[in-house]
Protein backbone atom coordinates (compact mmCIF):
# COMPACT_ATOMS: atom_id res chain seq x y z
CA UNK A 1 0.00 0.00 0.00
CA UNK A 2 1.29 3.46 -0.89
CA UNK A 3 1.92 5.79 2.05
CA UNK A 4 -0.66 8.51 2.57
CA UNK A 5 0.30 12.04 1.56
CA UNK A 6 0.75 14.51 4.39
CA UNK A 7 -2.29 16.66 5.01
CA UNK A 8 -2.31 19.65 2.68
CA UNK A 9 0.26 18.14 0.30
CA UNK A 10 -0.50 18.39 -3.40
CA UNK A 11 0.05 15.75 -6.03
CA UNK A 12 2.74 16.97 -8.44
CA UNK A 13 1.52 17.26 -12.01
CA UNK A 14 3.78 15.18 -14.25
CA UNK A 15 1.82 15.80 -17.44
CA UNK A 16 4.15 16.96 -20.23
CA UNK A 17 3.91 20.62 -21.10
CA UNK A 18 2.65 21.42 -24.60
CA UNK A 19 5.36 22.00 -27.22
CA UNK A 20 6.44 25.55 -27.93
CA UNK A 21 5.18 26.96 -31.24
CA UNK A 22 7.59 26.63 -34.15
CA UNK A 23 6.37 29.98 -35.50
CA UNK A 24 4.85 32.84 -33.51
CA UNK A 25 3.40 35.97 -35.09
CA UNK A 26 2.11 38.77 -32.87
CA UNK A 27 0.58 42.02 -34.06
CA UNK A 28 2.17 41.95 -37.51
CA UNK A 29 1.36 44.92 -39.72
CA UNK A 30 2.53 45.97 -43.17
CA UNK A 31 1.82 49.12 -45.16
CA UNK A 32 2.71 49.76 -48.80
CA UNK A 33 2.29 53.50 -49.35
CA UNK A 34 -1.38 54.27 -48.84
CA UNK A 35 -2.35 50.58 -48.66
CA UNK A 36 -2.46 48.83 -45.28
CA UNK A 37 -1.99 45.17 -46.24
CA UNK A 38 -1.80 43.65 -42.73
CA UNK A 39 -2.91 45.11 -39.41
CA UNK A 40 -2.26 43.27 -36.16
CA UNK A 41 -2.09 39.75 -37.62
CA UNK A 42 -1.36 37.04 -35.05
CA UNK A 43 -0.85 33.29 -35.35
CA UNK A 44 0.99 30.41 -33.64
CA UNK A 45 1.98 27.32 -35.64
CA UNK A 46 2.90 24.16 -33.74
CA UNK A 47 5.61 21.70 -34.88
CA UNK A 48 4.22 19.18 -37.36
CA UNK A 49 0.95 21.11 -37.79
CA UNK A 50 -0.79 21.68 -41.13
CA UNK A 51 -2.36 25.17 -41.05
CA UNK A 52 -4.34 26.51 -44.00
CA UNK A 53 -5.06 30.20 -44.63
CA UNK A 54 -8.04 31.52 -46.60
CA UNK A 55 -9.68 34.90 -47.04
CA UNK A 56 -11.24 37.31 -49.53
CA UNK A 57 -9.18 38.49 -52.49
CA UNK A 58 -6.63 41.13 -51.55
CA UNK A 59 -6.69 40.32 -47.82
CA UNK A 60 -2.90 40.15 -47.49
CA UNK A 61 -2.28 36.39 -47.73
CA UNK A 62 0.67 36.83 -50.09
CA UNK A 63 2.11 39.63 -47.94
CA UNK A 64 1.97 37.28 -44.96
CA UNK A 65 3.67 34.57 -47.05
CA UNK A 66 6.47 36.93 -48.09
CA UNK A 67 7.13 38.00 -44.49
CA UNK A 68 7.34 34.43 -43.16
CA UNK A 69 9.52 33.43 -46.13
CA UNK A 70 11.94 36.22 -45.23
CA UNK A 71 11.31 38.17 -48.44
CA UNK A 72 9.77 41.24 -46.78
CA UNK A 73 9.91 42.87 -43.34
CA UNK A 74 6.79 43.72 -41.34
CA UNK A 75 6.40 47.24 -40.01
CA UNK A 76 7.83 48.09 -36.60
CA UNK A 77 5.84 47.04 -33.54
CA UNK A 78 5.04 43.41 -34.32
CA UNK A 79 6.69 40.30 -32.90
CA UNK A 80 8.10 37.46 -35.00
CA UNK A 81 9.53 34.38 -33.28
CA UNK A 82 10.91 31.22 -34.87
CA UNK A 83 11.92 28.16 -32.82
CA UNK A 84 11.39 30.20 -29.67
CA UNK A 85 13.69 33.05 -30.67
CA UNK A 86 12.71 36.55 -31.68
CA UNK A 87 14.00 37.52 -35.11
CA UNK A 88 13.68 39.82 -38.09
CA UNK A 89 11.91 38.39 -41.14
CA UNK A 90 15.13 38.55 -43.18
CA UNK A 91 16.66 35.99 -40.81
CA UNK A 92 14.09 33.43 -42.01
CA UNK A 93 15.39 33.56 -45.57
CA UNK A 94 16.96 30.16 -46.14
CA UNK A 95 15.55 28.84 -42.84
CA UNK A 96 12.10 28.21 -44.32
CA UNK A 97 11.32 26.29 -47.50
CA UNK A 98 8.65 27.80 -49.71
CA UNK A 99 6.84 27.14 -52.95
CA UNK A 100 5.03 29.97 -54.77
CA UNK A 101 1.99 29.54 -57.02
CA UNK A 102 4.06 28.82 -60.14
CA UNK A 103 6.34 25.79 -60.20
CA UNK A 104 9.29 27.89 -61.50
CA UNK A 105 11.04 24.86 -63.02
CA UNK A 106 14.03 25.73 -65.18
CA UNK A 107 13.34 24.54 -68.75
CA UNK A 108 16.97 23.51 -69.41
CA UNK A 109 17.16 21.24 -66.32
CA UNK A 110 15.63 17.77 -66.14
CA UNK A 111 13.43 16.52 -63.28
CA UNK A 112 16.24 15.50 -60.94
CA UNK A 113 18.34 18.60 -61.60
CA UNK A 114 15.33 20.85 -61.00
CA UNK A 115 14.58 19.00 -57.77
CA UNK A 116 18.06 19.57 -56.33
CA UNK A 117 18.38 23.23 -57.36
CA UNK A 118 17.93 24.67 -53.84
CA UNK A 119 20.41 22.14 -52.43
CA UNK A 120 22.99 23.09 -55.07
CA UNK A 121 22.56 26.79 -54.31
CA UNK A 122 23.12 25.98 -50.63
CA UNK A 123 26.40 24.26 -51.55
CA UNK A 124 25.41 20.60 -51.16
CA UNK A 125 27.42 17.89 -52.88
CA UNK A 126 25.78 17.46 -56.29
CA UNK A 127 26.26 13.69 -56.47
CA UNK A 128 24.79 13.14 -53.01
CA UNK A 129 21.88 15.48 -53.73
CA UNK A 130 21.07 13.67 -56.99
CA UNK A 131 21.21 10.28 -55.23
CA UNK A 132 18.73 11.47 -52.61
CA UNK A 133 16.43 12.93 -55.27
CA UNK A 134 16.51 9.66 -57.22
CA UNK A 135 15.57 7.73 -54.07
CA UNK A 136 12.52 10.01 -53.57
CA UNK A 137 11.16 9.68 -57.12
CA UNK A 138 8.77 6.78 -56.26
CA UNK A 139 7.29 8.67 -53.31
CA UNK A 140 6.55 11.65 -55.57
CA UNK A 141 5.16 9.53 -58.43
CA UNK A 142 8.02 10.41 -60.76
CA UNK A 143 9.71 7.04 -61.29
CA UNK A 144 10.98 6.80 -64.87
CA UNK A 145 10.73 10.57 -65.43
CA UNK A 146 14.08 11.60 -63.93
CA UNK A 147 15.53 12.59 -67.34
CA UNK A 148 12.43 14.38 -68.61
CA UNK A 149 12.32 18.16 -69.02
CA UNK A 150 9.50 20.46 -67.79
CA UNK A 151 7.89 20.80 -71.24
CA UNK A 152 7.49 16.99 -71.31
CA UNK A 153 5.49 16.88 -68.05
CA UNK A 154 1.83 17.40 -67.20
CA UNK A 155 0.79 20.20 -64.85
CA UNK A 156 0.38 17.81 -61.94
CA UNK A 157 3.80 16.27 -62.52
CA UNK A 158 5.45 19.68 -62.68
CA UNK A 159 3.89 20.52 -59.31
CA UNK A 160 5.18 17.25 -57.84
CA UNK A 161 8.70 18.12 -59.03
CA UNK A 162 8.38 21.56 -57.41
CA UNK A 163 7.12 20.00 -54.18
CA UNK A 164 9.93 17.45 -54.21
CA UNK A 165 12.37 20.36 -54.53
CA UNK A 166 10.68 21.98 -51.51
CA UNK A 167 10.88 18.76 -49.46
CA UNK A 168 14.52 18.15 -50.46
CA UNK A 169 15.37 21.60 -49.08
CA UNK A 170 15.00 20.15 -45.60
CA UNK A 171 13.50 22.81 -43.36
CA UNK A 172 11.05 22.36 -40.48
CA UNK A 173 8.59 24.91 -41.87
CA UNK A 174 7.21 24.76 -45.42
CA UNK A 175 5.18 27.57 -46.99
CA UNK A 176 2.95 26.58 -49.89
CA UNK A 177 1.16 29.39 -51.75
CA UNK A 178 -1.75 27.91 -53.74
CA UNK A 179 0.39 25.15 -55.26
CA UNK A 180 -2.62 23.47 -56.91
CA UNK A 181 -4.47 26.61 -58.02
CA UNK A 182 -3.73 26.18 -61.74
CA UNK A 183 -4.71 22.49 -61.92
CA UNK A 184 -8.01 21.05 -63.14
CA UNK A 185 -10.46 19.83 -60.47
CA UNK A 186 -9.67 16.11 -60.77
CA UNK A 187 -5.89 16.57 -60.76
CA UNK A 188 -6.20 19.01 -57.86
CA UNK A 189 -8.18 16.48 -55.81
CA UNK A 190 -5.61 13.78 -56.47
CA UNK A 191 -2.73 16.12 -55.58
CA UNK A 192 -4.40 17.06 -52.28
CA UNK A 193 -4.64 13.41 -51.21
CA UNK A 194 -1.10 12.75 -52.36
CA UNK A 195 0.23 15.77 -50.42
CA UNK A 196 -1.49 14.57 -47.23
CA UNK A 197 0.09 11.16 -47.66
CA UNK A 198 3.57 12.66 -48.08
CA UNK A 199 3.03 15.06 -45.17
CA UNK A 200 1.93 12.30 -42.83
CA UNK A 201 5.14 10.38 -43.59
CA UNK A 202 7.51 13.34 -43.22
CA UNK A 203 5.57 15.41 -40.65
CA UNK A 204 6.94 18.76 -41.77
CA UNK A 205 5.14 21.83 -40.49
CA UNK A 206 3.10 23.39 -43.30
CA UNK A 207 1.52 26.84 -43.71
CA UNK A 208 -0.69 26.54 -46.80
CA UNK A 209 -2.35 29.49 -48.54
CA UNK A 210 -5.41 28.83 -50.72
CA UNK A 211 -8.59 30.39 -52.11
CA UNK A 212 -10.39 27.02 -52.03
CA UNK A 213 -12.41 26.45 -48.84
CA UNK A 214 -12.85 22.71 -49.49
CA UNK A 215 -9.09 22.39 -49.93
CA UNK A 216 -8.38 24.36 -46.75
CA UNK A 217 -10.63 22.14 -44.63
CA UNK A 218 -9.65 18.85 -46.26
CA UNK A 219 -5.92 19.47 -45.75
CA UNK A 220 -5.71 21.44 -42.53
CA UNK A 221 -5.51 20.78 -38.82
CA UNK A 222 -6.68 24.38 -38.49
CA UNK A 223 -8.19 26.87 -40.92
CA UNK A 224 -7.34 30.56 -40.49
CA UNK A 225 -9.78 32.99 -42.12
CA UNK A 226 -8.37 36.46 -42.75
CA UNK A 227 -10.34 39.69 -42.72
CA UNK A 228 -10.69 41.93 -45.75
CA UNK A 229 -7.74 44.29 -46.16
CA UNK A 230 -6.10 45.19 -43.88
CA UNK A 231 -5.55 41.54 -43.08
CA UNK A 232 -6.00 40.22 -39.55
CA UNK A 233 -7.46 36.99 -38.15
CA UNK A 234 -11.23 36.79 -38.57
CA UNK A 235 -11.70 33.15 -37.54
CA UNK A 236 -9.47 30.37 -36.25
CA UNK A 237 -11.25 27.02 -36.77
CA UNK A 238 -9.96 23.65 -35.59
CA UNK A 239 -10.63 20.85 -38.08
CA UNK A 240 -11.38 17.88 -35.83
CA UNK A 241 -11.86 15.40 -38.65
CA UNK A 242 -10.14 11.99 -38.68
CA UNK A 243 -6.93 11.31 -40.56
CA UNK A 244 -6.15 9.84 -43.03
CA UNK A 245 -8.82 11.74 -44.94
CA UNK A 246 -10.74 10.05 -47.72
CA UNK A 247 -12.57 11.86 -50.58
CA UNK A 248 -16.01 10.96 -49.17
CA UNK A 249 -15.21 13.18 -46.17
CA UNK A 250 -16.07 16.22 -48.32
CA UNK A 251 -19.77 15.26 -48.34
CA UNK A 252 -20.04 14.37 -44.64
CA UNK A 253 -22.25 16.45 -42.29
CA UNK A 254 -19.20 17.28 -40.15
CA UNK A 255 -17.28 18.67 -43.13
CA UNK A 256 -20.31 20.61 -44.35
CA UNK A 257 -20.80 22.24 -40.93
CA UNK A 258 -17.20 23.49 -40.86
CA UNK A 259 -17.49 24.68 -44.46
CA UNK A 260 -20.60 26.69 -43.68
CA UNK A 261 -18.86 28.41 -40.75
CA UNK A 262 -15.76 29.23 -42.81
CA UNK A 263 -17.80 30.42 -45.82
CA UNK A 264 -19.94 32.68 -43.61
CA UNK A 265 -16.80 34.33 -42.24
CA UNK A 266 -15.27 34.81 -45.72
CA UNK A 267 -18.52 36.11 -47.24
CA UNK A 268 -18.94 38.63 -44.43
CA UNK A 269 -15.44 39.99 -45.08
CA UNK A 270 -15.85 39.90 -48.87
CA UNK A 271 -19.02 41.97 -48.54
CA UNK A 272 -17.18 44.54 -46.43
CA UNK A 273 -14.50 44.76 -49.11
CA UNK A 274 -17.11 45.12 -51.86
CA UNK A 275 -19.02 47.86 -50.04
CA UNK A 276 -15.79 49.71 -49.28
CA UNK A 277 -14.59 49.60 -52.90
CA UNK A 278 -18.01 50.65 -54.19
CA UNK A 279 -18.13 53.62 -51.80
CA UNK A 280 -14.65 54.69 -52.87
CA UNK A 281 -15.52 54.59 -56.58
CA UNK A 282 -16.05 58.02 -58.24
Amino acid sequence: MLPALPQGAEVENHLPSPPSPLLELRGLSKRFGAVQALDGFGLDVQPGEFVTVVGPSGCGKSTLFNIVAGLDEPDAGGILRFKGRGCHAKELLGQVSFMPQRDLLLPWRNVVDNAILANEIEGANRREARAKALSMLPEFGLTGFEKQYPHQLSGGMRQRVALMRTFLFERELMLLDEPFGALDALTRSMMQRWLLDVWQRHRRTILFITHDVDEAIFLGDRVVVMTARPGAVKLMREVNLPRPRAPELLTSPEFTAIKREVLDAIEEEAMKSFISSTAAAP
